[in-house]
């Protein structure tokens, strides 16, 4: 099963500072069909003006995954933590038993990026949070993860669930083959870019939902940047 959510269609909030678009229910938008995706609660796609940010908030027994499209994102959290993710990279926080952390554009040029939160299989651990450079060459043509349940044999960013959140540049024409299991919950989104998954075209910042599929085929109509997540 393949359904696509257009990008139009997608939950819609205009802060003046935050330009937000939900592919799951979250803050003031409410759809009962959207409440998430295998073990992915929420998926924004977020645009944030120069200057302006998130004030310090709290969370929980959540993983947050943000990938930075363009311009750069500063993190500064309770724990001590603060760090610039830039474009192209990306930082996870691991909730855990609670931590309050802030997040704010201090570049002179918007910031474009998905945040991604995924149900923990694991709870009540102590928070974590980290950065990656991934330098897009690295991802060019194929998929790179990013961020896993399993972090060592993956090299990537640890997450506390069940989960692989993966990234690729294909130039047009080009392909990346994932390979899932029928039981598994996917969920794709070009950043950039018109593709084809499993034959099916999807424009840029469409939400594609999958799960039933062995594998998962992307092919760019136009030069793509792509994000995937797979989990349970």
């Amino acid at each position: 099963m393949i359904e696509i959510r257009p990008f139009a269609g997608l939950g819609h909030a205009d802060h003046g500072w935050l330009d937000a678009r939900h592919h799951f229910s979250f803050a003031n938008y409410r759809d009962p069909d959207r409440m998430g995706w295998g073990a992915i609660r929420v998926w924004n796609d977020d645009t944030i003006a120069p200057g302006t940010g998130f004030d310090p908030h709290p969370h929980n027994d959540m993983e947050i995954v943000t990938f930075v499209r363009t311009g750069a994102i500063t993190h500064r959290d309770s724990l001590g933590n603060e760090g610039r993710t830039a474009a192209g990279d990306v930082q996870v926080m691991s909730a855990g038993t609670g931590i309050v952390h802030s997040e704010h554009n201090r570049e002179d040029v918007a910031t474009t990026l998905f945040q991604i939160w995924i149900r923990p299989t694991r709870i009540s651990e102590a928070p974590s949070w980290g950065q990656r450079e991934f330098p897009s060459g690295e991802r060019a043509g194929r998929w790179e993860i990013v961020a896993s349940g399993d972090p060592v044999t993956d090299a990537a960013l640890p997450l506390r669930a069940d989960a692989k959140v993966l990234a690729a540049s294909l130039a047009a024409g080009q392909s990346a083959k994932f390979a899932t299991g029928p039981e598994r919950h996917c969920y794709l989104v070009a950043a950039s870019g018109r593709i084809l998954v499993n034959g099916i075209q999807a424009e840029a910042r469409d939400g594609i939902a999958i799960t039933g599929e062995a594998s998962i085929l992307v092919e760019a109509i136009d030069q793509a940047e792509v994000v995937l997540v797979d989990t349970v």
